[in-house]
């Protein structure tokens, strides 16, 4: 599914260690990595010649994995540079760091992470470095909505995932409580929530079957973005995928945006997927 991988760096360590998840994929996957560093007009030089550094220990770490891989550098806005590349070279997912800046910003309005998220014609998987000692995830919590689209490629992607870190995978569904005009919320034995489960989510899960990846599943009703954090928190998991979110801005202002609270308080390193390839 993704033939070809690219990994946006730049002078920030996060934007490595982003890096490392993909070149994970490539090697899993089989795919061709591209590893590249557009610097602004008004970089520093201290600061291209981190990035440019980071390029190389990549190039020389792809290569060494026996990954097919091509370092790219080039200088103007990173958007607008990446796309031309994305488009140029057929590339099927880009991974981007976020930077401390984007967490504070609400909505991240301007930032160079949403704008890719939102302009590039590919899949997006952005990342969230929370502990920068090392990249190897033993225990992968993906948290699922009702509705989920591209069922097929968020499964390969986080299998994928799994089989080059050799995790486990945690697969949550948060449903909203159930309840009943006059008698409040409803309780329901584990057993009942088990046999509500939606369809999207059942076939994420058959998904992770069919590709021999060892896994647990199960529900945990209430509040998306607490349920969410708290699991990671309590179970000690080491990486969260979950895609991105659908919401307008309008909604996400009105009803808030689990995904950017979880992006903003997440426990350990979180992947937010943006899919573009539809299930077939």
């Amino acid at each position: 599914m993704y033939s070809r991988i690219l990994a946006a760096v730049n002078e920030h360590l996060n934007s490595e260690i982003s890096a490392r998840y993909a070149l994970t994929l490539a090697r899993a996957g089989g795919a061709k990595l591209y590893v590249c560093f557009v610097a602004c007009a008004d970089l520093p030089q201290r600061s291209i010649d981190r990035a440019e550094d980071a390029v190389k220990r990549l190039f020389i770490e792809a290569r060494e994995a026996g990954i097919q891989v091509e370092s790219i550098t080039s200088c103007g806005s990173p958007v607008e540079e990446i796309g031309k590349i994305v488009r140029h070279e057929g590339i099927s997912i880009v991974f981007a760091s976020t930077r401390r800046q984007d967490i504070e910003r609400r909505f991240y309005t301007g930032t160079v992470a949403r704008s890719l998220l939102l302009t590039l014609p590919c899949s997006v998987a952005m990342v969230r470095v929370v502990h920068t000692g090392r990249v190897h995830p033993v225990k992968v919590l993906v948290p699922l909505k009702a509705r989920i689209n591209c069922v097929k490629e968020r499964a390969y992607f986080t299998a994928r995932m799994a089989q080059g870190f050799q995790s486990k995978v945690f697969v949550l569904h948060v449903p909203k409580k159930m309840t009943k005009f006059f008698h409040g919320e409803v309780h329901l034995t584990p057993a009942q929530w088990e046999k509500r489960v939606p369809a999207d989510v059942a076939a994420f899960i058959e998904q992770m079957r069919k590709y021999g990846i060892d896994f647990e599943s199960r529900l945990a009703p209430g509040a998306t973005a607490r349920s969410i954090t708290i699991e990671a928190a309590s179970k000690r998991h080491d990486l969260i995928i979950m895609g991105a979110s659908e919401r307008s801005l309008l909604a996400s202002i009105l009803k808030g945006n689990p995904v950017e609270d979880v992006l903003r308080e997440t426990p350990c390193d979180l992947i937010i997927l943006k899919p573009r390839h539809e299930d077939s």
